[in-house]
């Protein structure tokens, strides 16, 4: 029997506005999408910022491009088995962490990705109004010089906008948004690649600030770092975010293909805008090569400003959807569509907040980049269990259960335990901006920074022990339970 469009549609809408799994005859069949969506998010300013970290630190260029692309082949490899998981389930990513939580011992990480996801999309906006305002300088509608705090409200407002619309309106929009906008950016940051790998003074043989060469253990306790902020670690952040849009594409697209077009769209632009970075960055040693951009571009001033004003939008849109998504798991009684305006509305009111207190908007920037590294431990506990424990796709549907279920346990300590072991043992080896994030036994190594490794280690070894006797004694009589259902 074939199914009516009108009715998939409307069946689809429903199905993402309750936060249901989607069915297949919702899904599509265009991987090209799953590229576009994370190439999207991830051609952003930051990314440049992130990749000159490596000079900044004191690093040579051959050993800042080293990591990056070394530290995004294997945080982008990890990612793709989340992005996996869910075309697998159909389930967003914090409905997955049911399984291995319980029904509402979940709140845990839902609760941190939700708080994550507003504090994301707040400095995602406002960390390139500076950026913004000195191209609208370049063009001549503003001084650049001022301080230009309602011309910033109004900018963010705008974006902020936009940000929630493409949002509110679902997958297809961020899909289709994705899809038009990505290649015309992709063009204007290859113009921008060339006029600054051709015109401006860019020293490729840079081996680190003159007399002051990195050796030894410094050297690596600097690249520990840069692997941290740019490398393994930015792919880890996307941990919690691939099943929300992978759940969308149909089973019979296969894994392999779905795998390689989410990975390269994540590695691509980072690695690309993070070398474009460092390069910038040989000409001063500094860490924000944005104005030195905005300075060097002349004619293609206009079109850089659609490039970093796409940057926050591409991203924020993710941010904002997944938002919705993480707070409908923590049991909130609201649509993804009323949550996408709330998050709008609280992200706007902390944009306004920066603007006039700009000191205190550094330092919140440089603790999300720190505690994110949460993702860690839960990306541990969540391979251990699908890629371990629970293999197959039997429960899938007990996940959607309302509290007080049966079929999952309403807390599992076996998971929570080993999420407090990681986020520990992540502090630990932790090498931050900020003092708090700055471990005492990363210290001890000279600011080493192993916090992802150390962290999912622990996270993962102490799930794999504790867990695997939780899921003989609950997750197995949950599947037989759904078995004999079936047979009913």
């Amino acid at each position: 029997m074939r199914t009516d469009p009108a009715s998939s549609n409307a069946h689809h809408h429903d199905v993402e506005q309750e936060l249901q799994s989607i069915p297949e005859e919702a899904r599509t069949r265009v991987v090209s999408g799953q590229f576009w969506i994370w190439a999207g998010a991830n051609i952003a300013p930051i990314n440049w910022v992130l990749g000159a970290l490596g000079i900044k630190l004191g690093l040579g260029l051959a050993d800042a491009v080293l990591v990056l692309v070394v530290g995004n082949l294997v945080g982008m490899a990890l990612f793709g088995l989340f992005v996996l998981l869910g075309q697998r389930t159909g389930a967003t990513g914090m409905v997955l962490s049911r399984a291995a939580f319980g029904r509402r011992g979940n709140y845990v990480p839902a609760a941190i990705q939700a708080c994550l996801a507003v504090g994301w999309c707040a400095v995602n906006t406002w960390i390139i109004l500076d950026l913004v305002m000195a191209l609208l300088g370049e063009l001549g509608l503003v001084d650049p010089a001022a301080p230009n705090h309602v011309a910033k409200v109004l900018v963010a407002a705008l974006i902020m906008a936009v940000q929630v619309v493409i949002s509110w309106i679902g997958y297809r929009a961020i899909a289709g948004f994705e899809k038009w906008t990505v290649p015309p950016t992709i063009v204007v940051l290859v113009a921008m690649s060339v006029v600054a790998w051709t015109k401006l003074d860019i020293d490729w043989s840079y081996a680190g600030p003159p007399g002051q060469l990195l050796q030894g253990w410094d050297r690596f306790a600097a690249m520990s770092a840069v692997m941290t902020a740019i490398g393994i670690g930015w792919g880890i952040t996307w941990f919690t975010y691939a099943a929300d849009y992978s759940r969308f594409v149909s089973r019979q697209v296969p894994r392999r293909k779905l795998y390689v077009a989410s990975a390269l769209g994540q590695f691509l632009p980072v690695v690309w805008l993070g070398v474009l970075g460092a390069s910038l960055a040989t000409e001063n040693g500094e860490a924000d090569p944005g104005q030195l951009i905005v300075s060097s571009y002349g004619a293609l001033a206009v079109p850089v400003l659609l490039l970093v004003v796409h940057g926050p939008i591409a991203t924020n849109i993710l941010n904002i959807y997944t938002f919705g998504v993480a707070a409908q798991a923590l049991d909130l009684r609201l649509s993804r569509r009323g949550l996408s305006v709330l998050v709008g509305v609280f992200a706007m009111v902390c944009v306004v907040f920066f603007i006039y207190q700009g000191d205190f908007a550094t330092v919140l920037d440089s603790w999300l980049v720190s505690l994110v590294a949460w993702v860690a431990a839960w990306g541990a506990i969540m391979l251990v269990h699908f890629y371990w424990l629970e293999r197959d796709d039997a429960g899938v549907q007990r996940l959607f259960d309302p509290v007080g279920t049966t079929r999952l346990p309403d807390v599992n300590p076996a998971a929570l335990v080993a999420f407090a072991a990681g986020i520990v043992a992540t502090w630990l080896f932790m090498h931050g901006v900020v003092d708090v994030f700055q471990g005492p036994l990363a210290t001890a190594l000279g600011g080493v920074d192993l916090s992802w490794l150390v962290g999912g280690l622990v996270a993962g070894g102490t799930y794999a022990v504790l867990g695997s006797r939780v899921h003989r004694r609950r997750y197995a009589s949950a599947a037989g339970l759904d078995e004999e259902r079936s047979a009913r």
